[in-house]
């Protein structure tokens, strides 16, 4: 069932991706992989004491809309998850955070990336300053895992991380 690669080419090298096409035998047939390769990232669901959850929204170019989604950024080369994702929790919602609990990690797209997400919950949120990067445009809101849920179930929030992440979290504070 494993592919075997008999050649790789490089297409595009930048600063968050790589794209690469990968000559393989599949099933003993010729075929083209174009995979994107990157580094690790993370995201948080940050559950405040009150029970509401705090959330970014911000326009992603990549799909010309404006989401709703739990915060999370990339992983910084040789930087830990626990480390990155404390990061990019203060710098997207100014919060630091008392308890920390892994969830998950995943591929959220395997079919052509190998992009993996470490999931945490964060818990005894403490506020702060947020430290945006200078070109992020982003809003800070909370709602509970309720409202959540059923954003989810309409489709108003179809961010996968962020569907998944509501729901691990949710099912861990139950």
């Amino acid at each position: 069932m494993k592919e075997i690669i008999t050649n790789s080419t490089t297409i595009y090298d930048g600063k968050i991706l790589r794209l690469t096409v990968k000559d393989v035998i599949a099933n003993g047939l010729p075929a083209k992989r174009e995979i994107v390769e990157k580094g690790g990232a993370v995201a948080v669901v940050p559950l405040k004491d009150d029970g509401k959850v705090v959330m970014v929204r911000q326009y992603r170019v990549a799909v010309g809309e404006e989401l709703l989604e739990i915060p999370a950024g990339l992983m910084d080369p040789g930087e830990e998850p626990l480390e990155s994702v404390k990061r990019e929790l203060k710098e997207e919602t100014g919060y630091t955070a008392d308890k920390w609990t892994h969830l998950t990690e995943f591929y959220p797209s395997a079919g052509f990336t190998n992009e993996y997400i470490h999931l945490y919950l964060a818990e005894g949120l403490i506020p702060g300053e947020t430290d945006f990067d200078e070109t992020e445009v982003i809003e800070v809101e909370e709602f509970t895992f309720d409202e959540l849920l059923a954003m989810i179930e309409t489709g108003e929030i179809h961010d996968g991380k962020t569907a998944a992440g509501i729901a691990l979290a949710r099912l861990k504070t139950l």
